[in-house]
């Protein structure tokens, strides 16, 4: 069994890497795999009026499995928090979403990573990004400050999933959105799979059932938890991304037929409640008025 920090040290190797790559003009997929157009996760989730007003490495760094910001609910003047980042393309989308009144934030524990982000930034001419180096499970930002929180294909990342998402919660102003892609799952994983390092960093080994996605978010203080199923993986789509990782990829590709999902992962943050006024003894007691202070 991987540990937290096995897991945590390969995935930034992993991405670092991939961040090297993009800077070298290469594509590079999510799983590793040897064409990013063939990425059964990573392809064809953005359109050419998106992208087209990207840099052309922002577009090249998507290693994700949906397109957050298409699908969560922007405002202008909002503020924004992308969980690891990358070369930044969903922070730049969302900073142009909320406009020059609204700020969007992208955070990221890899090094290379923030280096291609912010020259994509340099790029793009946007002032209101603003990226951070740190983990998701120890968000670099005081409490209540935040409006909407997107990720794409990142959660799964962590081996330490509850802690992701109390620190999303603890940041999310009282109202505030949880809206993300991620990769789920509806049934048991093989063993192989949730062993496998490699396949931790190509997003599959590290996804929660869609049952425990949900309650874990409750758990942490979300309401209205909800996943939107957005693509189901067949026995084809796990043939291409296990091919190479693991031995006897095909038999073990049967037996993920349908298993494996991209989902768009909505919740909220209650609003705060009202302190309720205090018993006339006791503001007396306390020398206020109305209400203790």
């Amino acid at each position: 069994m991987n540990s937290e920090t096995e897991v945590k040290d390969f995935v930034r190797r992993h991405y670092g890497d991939a961040a090297t790559r993009v800077a070298q003009g290469e594509a590079n997929p999510c799983c590793g795999i040897a064409s990013a157009a063939a990425d059964p996760i990573s392809s064809g989730l953005y359109d050419t009026v998106q992208t087209g007003e990207l840099p052309d490495t922002a577009v090249l760094a998507s290693l994700g499995c949906g397109n957050p910001t298409a699908l969560a609910e922007l405002h202008p003047g909002e503020t924004v928090l992308d969980l690891g980042s990358g070369g930044g393309i969903d922070v730049l989308l969302s900073a142009r979403r909320v406009g020059p009144t609204g700020m969007a934030f992208g955070l990221d524990m890899t090094r290379e990573m923030l280096a291609l982000a912010e020259q994509n930034k340099r790029k793009s001419g946007l002032r209101n990004v603003f990226f951070l180096r740190g983990e998701i499970e120890n968000i670099p930002l005081p409490d209540d400050t935040v409006d909407v929180i997107i990720s794409n294909c990142v959660i799964n990342l962590s081996a330490d999933k509850d802690r992701v998402l109390r620190e999303a919660f603890r940041v999310l102003k009282p109202g505030g959105r949880f809206a993300v892609s991620d990769i789920v799952v509806r049934a048991e994983v093989p063993a192989a799979i949730r062993a496998d390092r490699r396949l931790w960093a190509g997003c599959v080994a590290g996804a929660l059932r869609d049952s425990d996605y949900l309650a874990r978010l409750r758990a942490a203080g979300f309401e209205h938890a909800a996943i939107e199923v957005t693509r189901v993986y067949g026995a084809e789509d796990a043939l291409t991304l296990l091919s190479g990782q693991v031995a006897d990829a095909e038999a073990l590709a049967r037996q993920v037929d349908g298993l494996f999902a991209s989902g768009f992962v909505r919740a909220t943050k209650p609003l705060a409640a009202q302190a309720a006024p205090a018993e006339p003894e006791a503001a007396a007691a306390c020398g206020c008025k109305s209400r203790c202070c």
